[in-house]
């Protein structure tokens, strides 16, 4: 597997800052086992600290002033104004490193477009599902693939630790090139790097829609069906302060104008577990 991504030793020096101040900030024995187990407090000084990778939009994306924006950004605004909590954002480099942030107890909680997994739920917790999604294949306008039997033997490439390389990692023969966003690799894919690019269908859509990434198409029917949730460190006392919040937003119908106004439709019933 081919890995394209941004310097290692830069992912060396967040992990290690975080993790550094994460121990500094455990004044006693029992705060600093608290952390290393990855179980996360309450939330203290009513501030949520929240894990985000802001390369994926319409989810989550630095805006033209460098603001974030983004559905998963309205969303969990809402859902701190609702609990009465601030929000404060952690921008990550990389992707694969929000499970890690968690784990060390650097972060709250995290929503970056995460879909729940039984595998990631061995070692975090997750909120109730709050946006359905699937996973589709984009291609050349030109292209006559149209299925996942079409991509064996095929050049894929894939957001690094996404769902869509997940599937990839599934087609026979597929050559599979890893990027550290989506629009990267939807970019390799216009200038003719890539056959083909498996996604979540709205992120896709979204970045084609900008304009910069032309002759690129979505085809055939989704591949799979998932859900994303926002994820929390293990046995986080934060988990039912933000399902109830979110199940207020959903039931008064705040959710509904968060989800119109980044997809222009009305939102599909989400179940209140993933499985």
């Amino acid at each position: 597997m081919i890995r394209i991504t941004r310097s290692r030793l830069l992912r060396q020096l967040v992990i290690g800052l975080g993790t550094s101040l994460m121990l500094a900030a455990c004044s006693s024995e029992a705060d600093y086992q608290t952390a290393s187990s990855g179980k996360a407090p309450a939330v203290a000084d009513d501030t949520l600290k929240v894990a985000i990778e802001p390369a994926f939009p319409p989810f989550e994306f630095e805006g033209e002033g460098g603001e974030l924006e983004g559905f998963d950004i309205d969303l969990m605004n809402a859902i701190g104004e609702q609990a009465g909590l601030t929000i404060e954002y952690e921008s990550l480099p990389f992707f694969d490193m929000i499970i890690p942030s968690l784990q060390t107890g650097a972060v709250d909680a995290a929503i970056s477009a995460i879909t729940i997994k039984q595998e990631r739920l061995e070692t975090v917790d997750f909120s109730r599902p709050y946006f359905k999604a699937g996973l589709a294949i984009a291609v050349s306008e030109d292209s006559n693939i149209t299925s996942l039997s079409d991509l064996e033997g095929k050049k894929i490439a894939v957001q690094v630790s996404a769902a869509g390389a997940d599937k990839a990692a599934e087609i026979a023969g597929a050559e599979i090139i890893t990027f550290d966003s989506v629009t990267l690799a939807l970019q390799a894919l216009s200038i003719g790097n890539a056959d083909a690019v498996i996604n979540h269908v709205p992120a896709t859509l979204a970045a084609i829609a900008t304009g910069n990434i032309p002759r690129v198409k979505v085809v055939g029917k989704l591949l799979t069906e998932e859900f994303y949730g926002i994820a929390l460190p293990k046995d986080s006392d934060n988990l039912s302060v933000i399902n109830d919040s979110l199940a207020a937003l959903i039931a008064d119908g705040s959710y509904a104008k968060i989800y119109q106004k980044w997809f222009g439709a009305e939102p599909p019933e989400l179940p209140e577990s993933a499985f």
